[in-house]
């Protein structure tokens, strides 16, 4: 008999006492105005960017706080191949290898420590520092590491281009766009880092280079590359030949789109990268009073932990943490938890975007505001994922709140429905942002330039969308799950852009496709479920590695059972009608028997996708919401006469 079908006992007052537990922790971490916050972590590139900033600014030394982020970079130092992953236990990285290696020696570590000796020849088997990223060498530049024409050259006239032009701004996803326009003056300006120490990291270069960059790219256009290839030789040659006026009213130009966007002390797109950038161009300008403000805002994502380590979050995820969190009291459905989903939804209520007409206008002009941010305060760029996951949480409400959120419902259903792309499907932040030939421009090696639809918050909107009454045969309704359909893989799973992976992916699709009135005698809730049920562990968990995420996007790669991955899995199975599947009972068992005394999971491990590839988060809130999620389902579909799922998410 498989293992997948011995369904272990678990007794009833055993899932209860799991369920309070976890229901208890969670409500202890709720903020005193109602909200929830979790650390969100990255790799070593966020830390170390940090180090270099104050360095590149020349702010006076803290070597209290310098020696922390250090002890939290040596800690994070993988063993087995003595470099720097991009997650726990991840594979050797020579970007992330070599902003650790110079930020360690920038605040004092000898190159003849053991631990450098061991990176640094990490680094060089790799192909040395000539073998990094375009941000990496962008950040080598800006010490005098490297020359300028290493990097490929963005002019600041870009952001003149008019909206026809191939290569715009407004083409390219939020991110890329508050990262890229700072960058554009920098690139200009060409400034150098005022530390007095005059760290330099030449020992870090072959003398030749064997080993070019890598492309994070899938399914790179030999076309493409050659053209922006020799696009970039033209632009290096007539670099000087630009005139001077169209060159100032360019950088004026990237200066107010900075300052408009400036987000008080939340910071420039509420991200590390693009504040730190907008950070430095006010610096080169000599604007220390928006350098000052965009300084202050990258101060509140440092985390000071009680173990003595310092590290720097990518950004801050309040609206996410909170949205997930309600969800999963609401799933207990005890007083205590329906009080604290309350007040986290009274929190979120506000914070609703309704007076700013975000970059997003440009592909919808007519549409009025609506949305959610994913931080506390980003007014230009709500997303698609958090304002579903807030508007199924406030209407799970609605029956306690009355009408209280009825106005904040409609607006934020209004906003999502108008960003629908054109193929049926959603992307986090604009419609249509599908113009895939950028990310073969040199500047964009990273392969993440773009926001195109994802199945993961395409199946998001469906789920809100029915969840709220939308009829099936609706035509919006109708070209959401045919685009779902068509993004399902060939074994059966979806693919997950914001989580890692395919069981992130097949989690959000199936539980769409079961708000949209499918059930398993549907081809494809059938095929997903089984899926899932084919990649259970022995043990009952589920497990998932970001190595998943590869180039050619084939396949899902197995590990260890983790708390975050079995949760979904087991909700999607919940969807799929299952919940009465052996493996459901061993999911079930897996988690209740790995649940810490403090009433969470223990979990190291990266299940967040920031850019798949290049940059993966660990979401600290992911084993305390989730699992209890998961948990509570299991109970509330026992105890029903029903098994169907009540809520699609």
């Amino acid at each position: 008999m498989p293992v997948a079908d011995l369904a272990p006992e678990l007794r009833p007052d055993a899932l209860d006492a799991a369920v309070a537990r976890a229901a208890d922790a969670l409500r202890r971490l709720q903020r005193p105005d109602g909200h929830w916050v979790f650390e969100l972590e990255a790799d070593a590139t966020i830390p170390a960017e940090y180090l270099l900033l104050r360095h590149f600014l020349g702010e006076p030394v803290d070597t209290d706080l310098e020696a922390r982020i250090g002890r939290y970079l040596r800690r994070i130092q993988d063993a087995r191949h003595d470099g720097w992953g991009l997650y726990h236990q991840g594979d050797f990285d020579v970007s992330a290898s070599v902003k650790a290696y110079f930020a360690l020696k920038m605040i004092g570590d000898e190159p003849q420590a053991p631990h450098m000796a061991r990176a640094r020849a990490a680094i060089l088997k790799a192909g040395g520092a000539a073998a990094v990223n375009v941000f990496t060498r962008i950040q080598l530049a800006l010490f005098g590491c490297t020359s300028w024409r290493s990097v490929p050259t963005m002019p600041p006239e870009l952001i003149l281009a008019p909206r026809w032009f191939p290569v715009h701004l407004s083409k390219m996803a939020y991110w890329a766009r508050t990262v890229i326009v700072p960058l554009l003056v920098l690139g200009v300006k060409q400034p150098l880092a005022r530390n007095p120490r005059g760290v330099r990291v030449d020992e870090l270069y072959l003398p030749k280079a064997t080993v070019k960059p890598k492309s994070n790219v899938a399914g790179a256009k030999a076309f493409w590359k050659a053209a922006f290839g020799a696009l970039d030789v033209v632009l290096k040659a007539g670099d000087g030949l630009w005139p001077k006026r169209l060159r100032q009213r360019a950088i004026d130009r990237c200066v107010a789109f900075t300052v408009e966007r400036l987000n008080g002390d939340d910071g420039l797109g509420a991200i590390y990268p693009a504040m730190a950038n907008s950070v430095m161009m006010f610096d080169c300008l000599g604007d220390t009073h928006h350098r000052d403000i965009a300084r202050a805002a990258v101060e509140k994502l440092i985390v000071r932990r009680d173990d003595g380590e310092i590290y720097c979050q990518p950004c801050l995820s309040p609206v996410w943490d909170t949205a997930l969190a309600a969800h999963a009291m609401l799933e207990v459905r005890s007083p205590e938890a329906e009080a604290a989903a309350d007040r986290g939804l009274d929190w979120l209520l506000p914070r609703q975007v309704l007076d700013v007409k975000g970059d997003w206008s440009e592909n919808a002009p007519d549409l009025r505001p609506g949305g959610w941010a994913f931080q506390y305060n980003n007014a230009h760029y709500p997303d698609l994922d958090d304002t579903a996951a807030v508007v199924c949480a406030l209407d799970r409400a609605r029956g306690r709140a009355g009408d209280r959120f009825d106005a904040a419902i409609a607006r934020g259903t209004e906003w999502t429905v108008g960003l629908q792309s054109r193929d049926g499907g959603w992307g986090a932040f604009d419609a249509d942002n599908s113009y895939h030939y950028l990310n073969n421009i040199p500047f964009a090696d990273h392969g993440a330039l773009l926001d195109p639809p994802t199945a993961d918050v395409s199946a998001r909107c469906v789920s809100m969308l029915a969840q709220l009454g939308e009829p099936v045969s609706s035509p919006r309704m109708k070209a959401a799950v045919a685009y779902l359909l068509k993004e399902q893989e060939a074994d059966g799973s979806w693919f997950g852009r914001w989580g890692v992976n395919y069981i992130y992916g097949t989690w959000s699709a199936l539980c769409a496709l079961n708000a949209a009135g499918m059930t398993k005698a549907d081809a494809p809730v059938r095929r997903g479920a089984d899926w899932l049920l084919r990649i259970q562990n022995p043990d009952g968990g589920w497990g998932e590695s970001c190595d998943s995420y590869a180039l050619d996007r084939t396949r899902h790669v197995p590990a260890e059972s983790r708390a975050s991955q079995t949760a979904w899995a087991l909700l999607g199975l919940m969807a799929a009608g299952e919940a009465e599947h052996p493996a459901v009972a061993r999911g079930v068992a897996w988690l209740t028997a790995h649940q810490g005394e403090d009433g969470v999971w223990p979990e190291e491990h990266y299940t967040g996708g920031g850019f798949p590839r290049v940059f993966y988060l660990r979401y600290h809130g992911y084993p305390k919401f989730f699992p209890l999620w998961a948990l509570a389902r299991y109970r509330n579909l026992k105890r029903s006469n029903s098994k169907d799922v009540a809520w699609g998410m």
